[in-house]
């Protein structure tokens, strides 16, 4: 959804999705034109406000798949990156100008580590370049978004001086980065506050975060920010981004929603778009997402603990925040190991219609048992197979198969997992 002003109202948090431009520079990444668009059209459908289609001087390629992006997709604001030169920034208005709602995003460093080691200028100078090159890239398009590079590790009263520079000189957005993942919560959010209350001008620009997460507090980061005035987030789908990521955004989108009582915020995303938006990037990227990974990995709604499992089987509440359905799955999944508890092996069983005679339950159980301790799940079919086998008598080998016919392997499984027995016996007894 396309911002409706550059000010947003007071509990509307817009979402800047920079998975196309920082996203892709992960090490490793690379994603055509045409992959581009297709993970553009997927997070039109999600409903993120903004869409960073990438830094369209950096190749032709990527020039070319910001301006299909500009062409295609309507009803969110589409920009791209450029340096603070002039051959940069006319590479992006080329790219992006027949976008329903262009926006011409500027970088320029404001630390002095990066001032001085990475640029060679000084502080008035690097003032200088931002007006100038603001007030350029507002000669071409209403919407300029300035960010200051590194400005976790700036001098904060430099730094309000420049976001006031650059305000002046036209940049109706001021996007603060934390570029090293540096700052704490508490340090950041007081940045954020102190630029926002200080900056003379600041009424007139909507304020942005883009945080990175190599101390793994992106979107603590973020939420620190929102907290103390920033109404866009800028993010990725997946996490992805330079060194240990950016700001997930299905996290931040979430953590909005789930806690929205307690923040009185909200944003326009489709939820459950989260989960196909997810693995439409891990696919296109070549990059599966980690197994344990918050909100849309494999296990983000698995339960093997059996104590867990009996839980969740009472109440999904008792052990999940939020739904599942809610993030575009079906449901939450109960996964058979050997830490499972009789609730969960029975409620399968169920589920596979499986109805056992009084008796023959607690064998079936022993030999559930038997087989967890040798694999890492035990699916439907093994329990199957080890229903067929105690109700017709058989053995199962290790793997869960019966024997047929050859020498039982029961002393085998017990000299197997004899140590796994005793820790059994003495947990549950």
């Amino acid at each position: 959804m396309i911002e409706k002003s550059l000010s947003a109202a007071p509990d509307r948090v817009f979402i800047f999705d920079t998975t196309l431009r920082d996203g892709e520079q992960s090490p490793g990444f690379h994603l055509d034109a045409s992959s581009k668009l297709r993970i553009a059209r997927q997070l039109e459908k999600l409903g993120v406000d903004v869409i960073e289609a990438g830094f369209p001087c950096s190749s032709p390629g990527d020039f070319e798949a910001c301006r299909r992006i500009a062409r295609e997709i309507r009803g969110t604001t589409i920009t791209a990156l450029a340096r603070a030169v002039k051959e940069d920034i006319d590479a992006v208005w080329g790219a992006i100008q027949e976008a329903e709602s262009p926006q011409i995003h500027i970088v320029l460093s404001v630390s002095d580590v990066h001032i001085e080691r990475k640029l060679g200028m000084t502080r008035q100078q690097v003032l200088q370049r931002g007006a100038e090159m603001v007030a350029y890239a507002r000669s071409l398009c209403d919407r300029v978004q300035y960010s200051p590079e590194d400005a976790g590790r700036a001098d904060p009263d430099y730094l309000i001086e420049t976001v006031e520079t650059v305000i002046a000189a036209g940049a109706n957005v001021i996007n603060i980065p934390d570029t090293t993942g540096y700052c704490l919560p508490s340090e950041f959010g007081e940045i954020i506050r102190r630029v926002i209350t200080e900056a003379r001008g600041s009424e007139s620009a909507l304020f942005s975060v883009h945080c990175h997460n190599d101390l793994g507090l992106a979107v603590a980061n973020t939420l620190a920010a929102v907290d103390a005035g920033a109404r866009r987030v800028e993010c990725t789908v997946n996490g992805i981004g330079e060194r240990a990521g950016n700001t997930s955004l299905e996290e931040i989108v979430m953590l909005l929603r789930v806690r929205q009582a307690k923040l009185g915020l909200e944003c326009g995303v489709e939820t459950t778009e989260i989960t196909r938006t997810s693995r439409l990037v891990a696919e296109l990227t070549g990059h599966p997402v980690q197994p344990n990974k918050a909100v849309v990995g494999a296990n983000a709604f698995a339960h093997a603990s059996g104590i867990h499992q009996d839980g969740v089987l009472k109440d999904r509440l008792n052990y999940e925040i939020m739904k599942p359905e809610d993030v575009g799955l079906s449901d939450s999944r109960i996964v058979l190991t050997a830490r499972s508890g009789r609730h969960a092996f029975q409620h399968r069983l169920q589920r596979l219609g499986i109805t056992l005679a009084e008796g023959v339950t607690e064998a079936a159980w022993q030999r559930f048992l038997q087989v967890a301790d040798t694999k890492q799940e035990v699916t439907d079919e093994d329990l199957r197979k080890i229903v067929a086998a105690t109700t017709n008598g058989h053995e199962l080998n290790p793997g869960g198969h019966e024997t047929n016919g050859h020498p039982p392997v029961t002393d085998q499984l017990h000299d197997h997992n004899h140590v796994a027995d005793t820790l059994r016996h003495l947990i549950f007894a």
